[in-house]
């Protein structure tokens, strides 16, 4: 069995359970709509009117009152923040939980290359977060035709979109600090991805923070501005991943000339 084969048996159960968990969130929110619908003729303007916490959150820019607006807002945040965590914890373990785990002997004694290791954990990585997304994907569009709503179908995708390349972002930055870790470091992951979820909610309440916006992931998945635009932000995403390949890169050459132990 390859190591590709070896990673996806390995964490298929803590896949299926996170993509349940967010599934059945975003469902939730989406099948309780139709309940609120009514009481939301006016939420739009009184969230406009919140100020910094509205901005925060992007509850300015949207109509709270449509679907859409809703789905970005309330399921994003969902999505959004358990994504990133999903990521970051596959990404953080992917090299050093051989080390923390006293298996990188078995592994790494085998007759192959540590470039072969790191490509095929990466690979698995990567996988499990697209099979996740479509999981994700198929159960949210489910959810919209159980209430009987159309699908606005370019929103609802790039919304979707933005948040799977935030969650291989995430990954990369993660799978290449893996390589200069010797424990699992899933606080270190954790952490990352919540403190990159706070900086974007800094950079959207004041101007002077705005530069935070070339920083953080979640700067490109603002719903307001997706569904307003009808895009998600090329330079921020191609910027994002630049920074994840960069760290995969050098973590990779890192974990390579490293010594490793057993």
């Amino acid at each position: 069995m390859s190591i590709f084969q070896t990673e996806l048996k390995r964490g298929w159960i803590g896949t299926v359970i996170f993509g349940g968990i967010i599934s059945f969130m975003l469902a939730v929110c989406v099948l309780i709509y139709p309940e609120m619908k009514g009481q939301m003729d006016g939420m739009s303007e009184m969230f406009a009117d919140m100020g910094a916490f509205s901005e925060a959150f992007g509850m300015d820019q949207l109509d709270f009152g449509t679907l859409i607006g809703y789905y970005g807002v309330e399921c994003g945040n969902v999505l959004g923040i358990g994504g990133a965590l999903f990521a970051a914890f596959l990404g953080i373990r992917a090299l050093s939980g051989e080390e923390a785990g006293r298996t990188a002997e078995f592994l790494l004694t085998h007759p192959v290359r540590r470039s072969r290791v790191i490509l095929e954990k990466l690979t698995a990585v990567l996988t499990k977060i697209a099979a996740l997304n479509l999981f994700i994907l198929l159960l949210a569009a489910l959810s919209f035709l159980l209430i009987g709503e159309s699908i606005p179908l370019r929103e609802f995708l790039l919304i979707h979109l933005a948040y799977f390349i935030l969650q291989v972002e995430i990954a990369l930055l993660c799978f290449g600090l893996s390589g200069f870790l010797r424990s699992n470091g899933i606080a270190i992951g954790m952490g990352l991805a919540m403190g990159l979820y706070f900086l974007n909610l800094i950079a959207n309440i004041t101007e002077a923070a705005e530069f935070l916006r070339y920083v953080t992931p979640f700067a490109y998945t603002d719903a307001a501005k997706i569904v307003n635009d009808l895009s998600v932000n090329p330079g921020l995403t191609v910027l994002g991943l630049l920074y994840g390949i960069a760290v995969t890169i050098g973590g990779s050459i890192h974990y390579v000339k490293k010594d490793v132990y057993a």
